[in-house]
C-alpha cells in the first residue's frame, strides 16, 4: 500500500473502511470511472448537487468528514477501485478551494491495483455555511438537501459572542448570594486541592474565575451566584420548574414547584424535591441472599441532567427549564437545542461544546461537571448500571433539549450481572464496554464497537459459538444469574424467542414481518439463513416464490400453545 498525499490524512485502507457514516461524517462512493464535478448537465437540482462540490459543502456543513471514492457505499465497503482525477488530485486541490474557498486533503491510497481517492473535508468556518449553487446543503441517507432555516439559525448563531460571558449592567455584588459564593468557593478549594481557596476574599475568586473584570460583573456571575431578587430583575427566564403528574394522561399536574435561585444552591433543592419518598421509590432486586435497592431516579444522573439543562440552555429563549416528574420516568427539557456540533448520534463520541462557555468553565474548575462532556458519559454508565433504558433524547429538536430518563429496571439478571463483573475490576467497564453488552443483551449484532468487542470476548463477558459466527451472547454468569440457557443446539435463545413471537401474532409470515421483529438485531442476510436453518429443523414452513413466499408453522406445531417451548423441545431431543 502506497500514498500520494494531498494534504495530511493519513489513514490506511482498513481504517477507512471502519468508518461510520454517521459518527464519523464519511461519504463512500464507487465512482469507478467518473464522478460528477460541479453539476454536469442535469437541469434537476436534486441531481445537480450528487457532485464532488455538493458533497464536499453537505460535509463541511456537518463540521467535516471524508469524501470516499473507489469503495462500495455498503458493508463491508468493498474496495473496487476509481480512476477518477487519477494523476490530477494537485489540480482538483486547487479547483475545490478556487470555487468553495476550503482546502480539502487529498488521498490515495492502494489495495492491491485499485486505487481508492480520500477527501479530507474540513469543518465550514464557524457562525458560516458552504453553499453549492447558492444554497447550503446538508446530508440526509443517499440524498443532498437544503439546510433548513432553524439549522442555518443554529450555525449563525454561533457568531454570538458567548452571553455568560457579557457584562450584566447595573449587577452588583450585593445582588450575589453568600450562600452560593460559599459553595463555589468550598468547590473551586476542594477541586484545586488548596484548602486556602476558600479563605480567599470573594473578589479575588470572583476574578480569578472570570466572573468580574474592573468592579463589573458578567451574566455567568448572576447564573451562578445571583439571589433571587437579581435573577427576577435581569434574567426572569432563570428558573427551574418542576411538575409532578401520577400518569402520563393527566394534564394538569398534582404538585408543582419552581425554583428562581442561584445554580450553585438550587441543585440540591431540586434533588431534594425529586426524591420524596412517595415519588422516588426504591426498587428491590434479589440475587440469592443478597437484596439490592436501586433508587426509581439516581442522584448523579439528575445532577448531571439538570447542569447541562441549566449550563447549555439558550438565554435568549424566554422558556424555562421544565422538569416533568411521574411515577416511571423524568423528562427534563431545555430551550436552544443541542449546542453547535453536538447530535443525538454523537453525543457520547464528540467534545462537548458549550453554549455558554464560562458558566460550564466555572462549574468545572469548582468540580460540579465533567471535563469534555463526561457527564453524559456517566448518564449513560449510570443507567446501565442500574439496569435501565438509556437515557433518551429522541424528542430533542432544533428548537429544545429533551431528555427522558426511565425508572424502570428492565433486565435484572444484567443488573446483577454488571455490577457483580464491575464490581471484581480494578479497570473499571467504560462506557462503550457497557453499550456493547447492553446492545448484545438485547441480540443486537451489528454495528457494535469492535474494540469493545474484542476485549469483552477476551475476558469471556460476551461469546458467539466460532470465530466466524458475529452472533453474540452474553458471558456464561449471566445466563447463570438468569437461569435460561443462552443456546438452544446451536440457535440463540433471543432469536428463538423473536421467531415464535412472529407467529404468535400471524398464522402466515413474510420475510419482511421476521425483518421489522428483529430490527437492528441482526442483518437481512443473517435473518434469511437463521430461517433457512429452521425450515431444515422442520420447525417452520416455506410456501410460494418470490414476493409471494410465505411462512407458516411445521404441522407438528400447535399455534394455540407456547411455541417457543414447542421449538426448544423439539430442538433439545
Amino acid at each position: 500500500m502506497h500514498a500520494n498525499v494531498q494534504g495530511n490524512i493519513r489513514m490506511t485502507i482498513q481504517e477507512i473502511k471502519k468508518l461510520r457514516e454517521t459518527e464519523h461524517k464519511v461519504e463512500f462512493k464507487e465512482a469507478k470511472k467518473d464522478f460528477n464535478f460541479a453539476g454536469g448537465s442535469h437541469a434537476d437540482p436534486k441531481e445537480r448537487r450528487k457532485c464532488v462540490l455538493g458533497y464536499v459543502v453537505a460535509l463541511a456543513n456537518e463540521g467535516g468528514g471524508y469524501l470516499v471514492f473507489g469503495v462500495k457505499e455498503n458493508k463491508p465497503n468493498e474496495v473496487v477501485g476509481t480512476e477518477f482525477a487519477n494523476g490530477k488530485t494537485g489540480a482538483l486541490t486547487d479547483e475545490i478551494y478556487k470555487r468553495l474557498e476550503i482546502r480539502v486533503g487529498i488521498e490515495e491510497l492502494f489495495e492491491g491495483d485499485k486505487r481508492v481517492l480520500v477527501f479530507k473535508i474540513p469543518s465550514r468556518p464557524p457562525g458560516s455555511t458552504l453553499k453549492f449553487e447558492g444554497v447550503p446543503l446538508m446530508r440526509i441517507g443517499d440524498s443532498l438537501r437544503v439546510m433548513s432555516d432553524a439549522e442555518v439559525f443554529r450555525i449563525l448563531s454561533e457568531r454570538a459572542p458567548d452571553f455568560s460571558a457579557t457584562i450584566c449592567e447595573g449587577l452588583t455584588y450585593e445582588d450575589l448570594d453568600p450562600e452560593a459564593i460559599a459553595l463555589m468557593k468550598a468547590g473551586y478549594a476542594r477541586k484545586q486541592k488548596n484548602p486556602a481557596f476558600e479563605t480567599l476574599p470573594d473578589n479575588q475568586i470572583l476574578t480569578d474565575l472570570g466572573l468580574s473584570e474592573n468592579g463589573k460583573y458578567n451574566y455567568a456571575a448572576l447564573i451562578l451566584l445571583g439571589t433571587r431578587k437579581a435573577l427576577r430583575h435581569y434574567l426572569p427566564n432563570a428558573e427551574v420548574i418542576i411538575e409532578y403528574r401520577l400518569n402520563h394522561s393527566m394534564i394538569p399536574y398534582t404538585a408543582r414547584k419552581e425554583f428562581q435561585e442561584s445554580l450553585f444552591t438550587v441543585l440540591d433543592k431540586i434533588w431534594d424535591y425529586v426524591n420524596q419518598p412517595a415519588s422516588n421509590p426504591l426498587l428491590h432486586v434479589q440475587h440469592k441472599f443478597k437484596i439490592y435497592d436501586i433508587p426509581a431516579f439516581n442522584r448523579e444522573v439528575i445532577r448531571e441532567a439538570v447542569l447541562n439543562a441549566i449550563g447549555h440552555r439558550q438565554w435568549n429563549d424566554l422558556g424555562s427549564v421544565v422538569i416533568k416528574q411521574y411515577p416511571d420516568s423524568i423528562n427534563i427539557s431545555n430551550s436552544g437545542g443541542f449546542p453547535s456540533g453536538v447530535s443525538k448520534e454523537n453525543i457520547l463520541t464528540i467534545n462537548s461544546k458549550p453554549r455558554n462557555k464560562l458558566v460550564m468553565e466555572v462549574l468545572e474548575k469548582t468540580g460540579e461537571v465533567e471535563r469534555s462532556g463526561q457527564g453524559v458519559d456517566k448518564m449513560f454508565s449510570i443507567c446501565l448500571m442500574e439496569g435501565k433504558p438509556l437515557p433518551d433524547y429522541s424528542q430533542t429538536d432544533d428548537y429544545q433539549v429533551d431528555l427522558c430518563l426511565r425508572a424502570t429496571i428492565v433486565d435484572e439478571a444484567f443488573y446483577i450481572f454488571v455490577n457483580e463483573v464491575q464490581n471484581r475490576r480494578a479497570d473499571k467497564l467504560n462506557v462503550f464496554d457497557l453499550l456493547t453488552l447492553d446492545k448484545v443483551r438485547q441480540g443486537i449484532s451489528t454495528d457494535l464497537s469492535e474494540a469493545s468487542v474484542e476485549k469483552l470476548q477476551r475476558e469471556g463477558l460476551i461469546k458467539s459459538q466460532s470465530s466466524a459466527d458475529k452472533k453474540y451472547v452474553l458471558g456464561d454468569l449471566y445466563y447463570e444469574i438468569a437461569k435460561q440457557p443462552a443456546y438452544i443446539k446451536e440457535y440463540r435463545l433471543r432469536d428463538l424467542q423473536i421467531v415464535a413471537g412472529c407467529f404468535e401474532k400471524a398464522n402466515n409470515v413474510v420475510m419482511s414481518d421476521f425483518v421489522g421483529a428483529f430490527g437492528n438485531n441482526l442483518s437481512r442476510m443473517q435473518i434469511k439463513y437463521f430461517i433457512s436453518k429452521l425450515e431444515e429443523e422442520r420447525l417452520i414452513i416455506k410456501s410460494g416464490l418470490g414476493r409471494h413466499t410465505q411462512y407458516s408453522l411445521d404441522v407438528t406445531i400447535d399455534a394455540n400453545n407456547n411455541i417457543l417451548e414447542q421449538f426448544t423441545d423439539r430442538l433439545s431431543k
